[in-house]
């Protein structure tokens, strides 16, 4: 049994445009099987969460692990407001480079970390790409992101029943 999935927003924090291309590569490939809307972090409140949605975070990390410039103010607001985020259904898609092995992927995982600590679900596992594989991050992310998808589908027949 197939139940219709709710839409999904993608939050994309970004600095080169990385983290904006799976997000549009995600869109391209699910159109038919979800609505999706790609968003960029920089112009986000904590509102943004009271949309009916499934949220997928789309995130490079910069620097010394920290999040992308267009997302740093999305961040430091969620931790400021504390918004209460348990109807909150989430995944991450974190882009890193493990030759930067103690901060590997951390821009992703910040924000994995803070929408937990707000009551948010994360739906299946943080997925991360290295950018030492020479990969491309959106021929790993996409199928990654069907997998989601279905994960969230079964999630939602797991509340139906």
């Amino acid at each position: 049994m197939r139940t219709e999935l709710p839409a999904v927003k993608i939050l994309v924090g970004t600095m080169t445009g990385n983290a904006e291309r799976i997000a549009e590569e995600i869109e391209l490939s699910f159109d038919d099987r979800a609505r999706i809307e790609a968003l960029d972090m920089d112009r986000l409140t904590p509102a943004v969460f009271d949309d009916d949605a499934v949220f997928l975070i789309c995130s490079s990390t910069y620097g010394q692990g920290d999040v992308p410039d267009n997302a740093r103010d999305f961040y430091k607001l969620l931790g400021e407001q504390k918004p209460d985020l348990r109807h909150v259904r989430y995944g991450v898609i974190s882009l890193g480079d493990m030759t930067y092995a103690q901060t590997f992927a951390n821009g992703g995982k910040r924000f994995d970390a803070i929408l937990s600590q707000l009551g948010a679900t994360r739906l299946g596992e943080v997925f991360c790409h290295d950018a030492s594989t020479g990969t491309l991050p959106e021929d790993e992310a996409v199928p990654w992101a069907g997998e989601w998808l279905s994960t969230v589908e079964e999630s939602m027949l797991a509340q139906q029943l």
